[in-house]
């Protein structure tokens, strides 16, 4: 991305460093990346937004990337992560900002729509809903809840127990665990990784050496400990269960994504339990072929899709 007019820097906020990547000037929309990914993962539409006169600012989130990595996973729950977005914002004096979320970050973005709704114009999040990772149901923890579904194996259960994953990584080696994260299509990524020789069409060798060199450095340990806080969650969520998200709302998803075949997502999208846990949900999208990397994989077409609803609220933008 040399030469292509990304500004970074870094920002104090919340009491760490985050890295931050920015271009255009306009409306301000954040965008949140996902596991295992970086800033990097918004490439595309940082330099599709800035061109269509908005001003796209994507952080590494804690934990990853050149943004600081407190060593205790209790330090990534979601209040912590929201918290420091809220900081970011107030340190680049941001009143309100679009946003845009995928994957952990969307989990995110649900939650500072949650906590903070008033910092939040309007929303586009990608590949995960609002109900499954929510704390939605009293009765059971979420850990216990993916367990039950697809038992002790699956990735979110094997993320649990500190040191275990770091090491089977290590033994892996970082490359072959990014391309084979990238490249997944079933419903448990761990199962993919030693196979995985060449990352998928959408990831050039420069991407994927990009990945690797950053992850190489920081670690694993910051954004699994993202999973380790799921029951934390669960817990620090109770006062907000059955609150709905009160933002103008987007939700894209592709088809082959695993988690648009999660048991009862799909009736949740379509049928009206989504529309009522958020009720400014204005479309949601299925994108055809497409897997779980939907901004990586279609760029150009999930920009539009931004780009496209956020310029509805243009005629405001220029307040934020």
């Amino acid at each position: 991305m040399e030469g292509e007019g990304i500004i970074h820097r870094q920002v104090e906020a919340n009491g760490i460093q985050i890295h931050l990547a920015e271009k255009g000037e306009g409306p301000p929309v954040l965008l949140l990346h996902g596991f295992p990914e970086l800033w990097y993962s918004w490439r595309h539409q940082i330099l599709g937004l800035a061109a269509r006169g908005f001003r796209a600012l994507a952080p590494d989130l804690r934990g990853y990337g050149d943004s600081s990595a407190p060593p205790n996973a209790a330090s990534y729950s979601v209040l912590h992560i929201v918290g420091d977005l809220v900081a970011l914002l107030d340190a680049l004096a941001l009143p309100q900002v679009f946003l845009v979320g995928h994957d952990w970050g969307a989990i995110i973005a649900w939650y500072m729509c949650l906590f903070r709704p008033d910092r939040v114009k309007a929303l586009v999040n990608l590949s995960v809903a609002f109900s499954p990772f929510l704390p939605r149901n009293p009765k059971g923890k979420l850990v216990d809840h993916f367990r039950s579904l697809y038992g002790d194996d699956y990735y979110i259960c094997k993320f649990q127990e500190p040191g275990v994953i770091e090491a089977t990584f290590a033994h892996i080696g970082t490359g072959n665990v990014m391309r084979g994260l990238f490249s997944f299509t079933g419903s448990n990524p761990l199962n993919e990784q030693e196979d995985a020789s060449l990352p998928p069409s959408w990831l050039s060798e420069e991407d994927i050496s990009y990945y690797i060199s950053k992850f190489e450095k920081s670690g694993f340990t910051g954004p699994v400990n993202y999973y380790r806080c799921l029951d934390l969650n669960w817990e620090l969520g109770a006062p907000w269960y059955s609150a709905q998200i009160k933002v103008p709302a987007k939700f894209i998803i592709g088809d082959k994504d695993l988690t648009y075949h999660y048991p009862g997502i799909q009736d949740y999208l379509h049928k009206g339990g989504f529309k009522q846990d958020v009720p400014l949900l204005e479309e949601v999208v299925v994108m055809e072929g497409v897997a779980h990397f939907i901004n990586q994989e279609k760029p150009h077409e999930v920009t539009e899709h931004i780009y496209n609803f956020f310029n509805k609220f243009s005629l405001d933008a220029s307040k934020l």
